[in-house]
Order: structure tokens, then C-alpha cells, then sequence
């Protein structure tokens, strides 16, 4: 056999590459510093170790170990290597314990990518179920409109979208939970707040604020004002969040549009605020978690999907069936 430290094992050492039994029998020895312990300690024979140490200073083209009759010592470049070579090890190890979470479902990380407009109504729902029934799911959350949701899901930085739909787009699955009404939130003292059976075409008049560029429910509004038959709705004012268009509203500003899954958190803020429900059928919007198409966790997602809907029951929602 040609010498550990000669130039043949050198450029051996370019073409090959160490086997993790070589690995594992060298990091032994280097903790135990005998041959015989560190047999036992892995599993395998006294000559099986030696020979796999060996096979290993022959692929590296280094002297890992100092043998005499009565011990076995580290080299300088055993010392050195032991370290790179328990890492390496380490890492397999972590490599194997991640593939068996991905084995099983439920496990890992889950990065749910949600819209400003659903995120603080429905999060603490969410967020209830995946602890009581999916304790090892690692539940990432994105907070984020909807072109970047989309975006980070289509390059993989999402996992799972919850936002309204339809989406129409190509190579991403809708899984719908529920279709919501809108409701008319008034100041005090305006002529239609606390009413019911308003008609859409009361919003022809109306003086509507709404979110800023880039949200998708300010797009639902201007869309509820033209089948309205309002041909425009021009815009004065905007605000960022749901909070602030609501205080505005309170405020004596104008009116808005909100969802019935908000009208709880945002209207017991302010006492100067009325809320108005339209005749049916009330405008709505929909609301389903969305995933790329041939997901490989699509099954699971599904399930999510299903879950979800029962827990949402006790919302002020129309939950869908799967097929919806």
C-alpha cells in the first residue's frame, strides 16, 4: 500500500472521497483513543476500524494517527481533521433527522405568506388550531399584499397563501374556506348608519374611503361601487390599514366597506361609529388559502384547508364545502 503522506495518495485523494464509515470509524478513535474501545463503541470488528482508517489516510493523503504498541495518538493533522470530520457527521446526522420530518406530515416549517386585510381576524384562529392539533408544525407568518404573496409563492419563499380570490393564476391551486358580506361603516348621525336592506345602490353617492394602491379589498370596493352603478368613485383620502380607515370613518371623514370578520375588532375601538348591512344579496368577498400547483405537501394542505373550515364556523362567514 502506498504511503499515507505520498503524493500518489495526494492525487488519489483528488478522485475519491471518504465513505461516512471511514468518517465514522476515524472520529471514534479520536474520541477514544483506542482501537478496541472505539470498535465497540460503533458497532464494528477491531480489523474492520483499522481498515477503514487506513483506506482513509490513503484518500486524503494524510497521517491521522500516531500508532505505537501501547497507545494511539492524533497527529497535528488528525487533531485538525477530527473536528471537520465529527461536523461532517453531524450534519448527515441532521440531514436524516429533517428528511424524517418531512416524512412526516404536520412537521417542519410551513411559511403561510397572509393579506393585511384577513391576517388580524383570522390569525388568532389559525394560529389556535395549528397549536391544538399541530403541535410540531413550525407556522412561519408573512404579512404581506397580495402581489407579494403571490410572487413569494410562486419562487418557493412561500409555502401557503390565506388571501381572497379569485386569483386566476397559472400554476397556483384555490382552496376555498368561506364567502363574507360586507357591511357600510357610518359616523354617528349618518343617514344610513345602523340600518338594514341598504341598497347597493346607495353607494352611487356615497362618500367612500378606501386603502391604498396594492390591496386587494380596496379593488373589491371599486368593483361593489360599479356594479353599484357608480362610474367612479374618486378618492381623497386612503389609509394604509383597516384601523386607520375606520377612524377616519369615525371621524366624520366619509364611509367605508368592511368585511364581517373585521367589524368586531375595528368598530369597538370608537363610539362614534354605526354599521349598516346591505340587502341581499350583500356584496362578498371570498377567502381560501392557496398553494402552488403539484405541491408536494398538497395533501396535507388540503387537510389544513378542511380543519380550518370547521374552525371557522363560529365566525360571521359562510363556510364553503371542499368543491366550492
Amino acid at each position: 500500500m502506498a504511503s499515507p503522506t505520498g503524493r500518489a495518495g495526494g492525487r488519489s485523494g483528488a478522485r475519491r472521497s471518504p465513505s461516512l464509515a471511514q468518517l465514522r470509524a476515524f472520529t471514534a478513535v479520536a474520541e477514544h483513543l483506542h482501537f478496541r474501545d472505539a470498535a465497540a463503541a460503533i458497532g464494528m470488528s477491531q480489523p474492520a476500524l483499522s481498515g477503514a482508517v487506513s483506506a482513509l489516510e490513503e484518500i486524503l493523503g494524510v497521517t491521522l494517527l500516531e500508532r505505537t504498541t501501547r497507545k494511539v495518538l492524533l497527529s497535528p493533522a488528525g487533531e485538525r481533521l477530527a473536528v471537520r470530520a465529527r461536523a461532517v457527521l453531524d450534519e448527515v446526522g441532521a440531514l436524516m433527522e429533517e428528511a424524517e420530518a418531512v416524512r412526516a406530515p404536520f412537521t417542519g416549517a410551513l411559511r403561510l405568506g397572509v393579506i393585511p386585510t384577513v391576517a388580524p381576524y383570522l390569525l388568532p384562529t389559525v394560529l389556535r388550531l395549528v397549536h391544538d392539533r399541530y403541535p410540531d408544525l413550525d407556522l412561519q407568518v408573512h404579512e404581506e399584499q397580495t402581489a407579494s404573496l403571490l410572487e413569494g409563492l410562486v419562487v418557493g419563499r412561500l409555502d401557503l397563501l390565506l388571501l381572497a380570490v379569485p386569483l386566476g393564476v397559472p400554476g397556483v391551486v384555490e382552496l376555498p374556506l368561506f364567502d363574507e358580506d360586507f357591511v357600510l361603516v357610518t359616523p354617528l348621525g349618518h343617514r344610513l348608519g345602523g340600518r338594514e336592506g341598504i341598497s347597493r345602490a346607495a353607494l352611487r353617492e356615497l362618500r367612500l374611503l378606501l386603502l391604498d394602491e396594492g390591496h386587494c379589498l380596496r379593488d373589491q370596493a371599486l368593483d361593489i361601487c360599479r356594479e353599484a352603478g357608480r362610474a367612479d368613485a374618486p378618492v381623497t383620502t386612503t389609509a394604509a390599514g383597516l384601523s386607520t380607515l375606520v377612524q377616519l370613518v369615525a371621524g366624520g371623514l366619509g364611509v367605508t366597506l368592511l368585511p364581517r370578520t373585521a367589524v368586531k375588532v375595528e368598530t369597538t375601538r370608537s363610539n362614534q361609529l354605526l354599521t349598516g348591512y346591505f340587502a341581499d344579496p350583500a356584496p362578498t368577498r371570498r377567502i381560501a388559502l392557496a398553494m402552488r400547483s403539484g405541491a408536494a405537501r398538497s395533501t396535507e394542505y388540503r387537510e389544513l384547508a378542511e380543519a380550518l373550515r370547521e374552525a371557522l364556523r363560529p365566525l360571521p362567514v359562510r363556510v364553503l364545502d371542499a368543491e366550492a
